[in-house]
């Protein structure tokens, strides 16, 4: 007996303890602690009877379903999570997920779907992720997601779609992240991600769309987050595209924009994170982010970027992180910055960089400066190449990183007297260490550099350009020659007289000397009226006058009385004629 009983003890001890208290499904794994059901890559064709009432993650990851049917899963109301990744699933019945009201994740990624029935996903109230990604769905109908009003993350990536419809997505009240990936969709609608008022995260990758629309995101107010990634047609960000947006980060790689979207960034204030990498952007012009006054960090890395102008980085008062690494960038000066003093993270590897005095303030932080573990090496000088500027010696600084100011060579004053529609050439050459780069100053101020495009022009070596000249043009040109070591001017004058205009007739020219001035009825009118306001102004003056003269008439004397005494003469005829005093009245007139 007591032999019966230890061996009854002993088979006991060998039997496996059962997980759940209703059993576990045969080639299933269960586990009671956190009642989880895993029968993943056991080639099931459906979903195995069996499984516990009080399941909450049920995995049936890699099999064979080919169906899900309505009663599959109604014994399961506890079910919160349902992996479903990688069958055969080529349909789903209406009410296949009813019974599931706690139902949180539902993953049905890499299946056969190509539609989605209206109905699908009734009652499915807590359900917080939907995973459709990698099927087969060419269409999303009006209302497929109407249910899902717990909805948070939406992944639908990795399929044909051609077309969404207006009301897709419509009733996802709560969902925060959408990705749309690797689809035939050419375009976007504005009005089916009007839908999503809550959307916080919106990620765009592998898409054939060539061109973001001024309404595209103007219906998502609540947007922080915004990836547009391997969009191979888009070679331009418009600049309303972002309007409406209040982004703190945008992730615009792998595109063919060739410039940085300054005007669309213009109005992303509350912009912290930008990422422009792996696009063929060649130069950073002067002021591209100076509205990202809250930015912190600047990915421009794996560009075609082989010159930053001065102050191209001015308003970016907060920047920690800058990566401008495997580019074709030769320096990098502090002028480019707002201020060098809140960087933390520079990232400069993979460039040609020249080792002159434009480093300088990199190497003097060299020990502060964090590089990533990525530490920038010289290109040139030859005796320096390969050198990492984090290794070089002090003694180095003084041979190496010390700047020529430059200096004009020929200083002759330039005086150009042409005619209209000439062209005409100044001369400016410069030399210092490093190279100094040549602008011109025209009369109006403006400044023309190798960049610019139009009449004026800088051309190698710094002579200046103009083309089809006019009168305007004339005035005082100043030639500025700058590095980092300083600058010098020169100036050049410039007179262009107008040229005559000339006809041919009959074998001769003719100087046209008159002039056509149109007179229409207009301005005979205006010039007729003009003309009898001042005659009627001067006649009413002269009444004024006479008025005034008139008033005053009876408060003047018109007579007066002279006394004349005769002069007195020496003889008796002159006593003879002496008579005394005469008075007489005069009258003005």
């Amino acid at each position: 007996m007591t032999c019966w009983l230890h061996m009854l003890g002993l088979h006991l001890l060998l039997l496996p303890t059962a997980p759940l208290a209703t059993g576990c499904p045969a080639r299933c794994e269960c586990s009671a602690s956190t009642r989880t059901v895993a029968c993943g890559r056991r080639r099931l064709t459906a979903v195995p009877e069996g499984i516990p009432a009080e399941t909450r993650m049920l995995e049936l990851s890699r099999n064979r379903i080919r169906c899900l049917n309505p009663g599959d899963l109604a014994s399961l109301p506890t079910l919160e999570e349902l992996d479903l990744n990688h069958n055969v699933i080529a349909h789903v019945e209406p009410g296949a997920f009813a019974n599931l009201p706690r139902l949180r994740v539902l993953r049905l990624r890499g299946n056969q779907l190509k539609l989605i029935p209206p109905g699908v996903f009734t009652h499915l109230d807590s359900l917080t992720l939907l995973d459709l990604s990698e099927n087969k769905l060419v269409i999303l109908l009006d209302f497929s997601f109407q249910d899902l009003r717990s909805l948070q993350r939406l992944e639908v990536g990795d399929n044909d779609l051609v077309f969404i419809s207006r009301r897709a997505f419509a009733g996802l009240l709560g969902l925060a992240e959408l990705t749309l990936e690797r689809c035939n969709l050419t375009s976007l609608s504005p009005e089916s991600l009007g839908h999503l008022r809550g959307l916080g995260a919106l990620r765009l990758r592998h898409l054939a769309i060539a061109a973001l629309e001024d309404q595209n995101f103007q219906k998502l107010p609540g947007l922080l987050h915004l990836e547009i990634d391997n969009w191979p047609l888009l070679e331009e960000v418009a600049p309303g595209s972002l309007r409406g947006l209040n982004l703190t980060s945008l992730s615009i790689t792998h595109t063919n924009i060739t410039a940085v979207p300054a005007a669309a960034l213009r109005q992303q204030a509350h912009l912290t994170c930008l990422n422009l990498s792996h696009n063929p952007i060649s130069m950073v012009p002067r002021g591209s982010f100076r509205d990202l006054v809250r930015l912190r960090e600047l990915h421009l890395a794996g560009a075609l970027l082989a010159v930053i102008e001065p102050q191209a980085f001015v308003g970016l008062r907060q920047i920690r992180l800058l990566n401008l690494s495997d580019n074709l960038l030769s320096t990098l000066e502090e002028n480019t910055f707002h201020s060098v003093n809140t960087l933390e993270t520079l990232r400069v590897d993979g460039n040609p960089l020249a080792c002159d005095c434009r480093l300088l303030w990199i190497v003097q932080r060299r020990k502060t400066l964090n590089f990533d573990g990525r530490l920038p090496a010289c290109a040139t000088p030859a005796e320096v190449r390969g050198d990492a500027l984090h290794n070089l010696p002090d003694s180095v600084l003084f041979e190496y990183f010390v700047c020529r100011k430059p200096k004009i060579r020929e200083r002759r004053l330039q005086h150009v007297t042409a005619t209209e529609g000439d062209d005409v050439r100044f001369l400016c050459r410069a030399e210092g260490e490093p190279a100094p780069t040549v602008a011109w100053v025209t009369p109006q101020h403006h400044s023309v550099t190798a960049a610019s495009r139009g009449r004026a022009r800088v051309l190698p070596g710094g002579t200046l350009a103009i083309t089809d000249t006019r009168p305007q043009d004339s005035g005082t040109y100043t030639c500025v020659a700058s590095n980092a070591g300083g600058n010098d001017t020169y100036f050049a004058t410039l007179t262009i007289h107008p040229a005559a205009n000339r006809t041919q007739s009959d074998g001769h020219n003719e100087t046209q000397v008159g002039v056509r001035f149109p007179l229409d009825l207009t301005t005979i009118l205006v010039s007729t009226a003009m003309g009898c306001i001042t005659f009627l102004g001067v006649v009413l003056f002269c009444f004024l006058l006479l008025f005034v003269w008139s008033r005053g008439r009876g408060q003047h004397k018109n007579n007066f009385s002279v006394e004349y005494s005769f002069r007195k003469v020496d003889g008796p005829a002159a006593a003879a004629g002496q008579g005394g005093a005469r008075k007489f009245n005069m009258k003005m007139i």
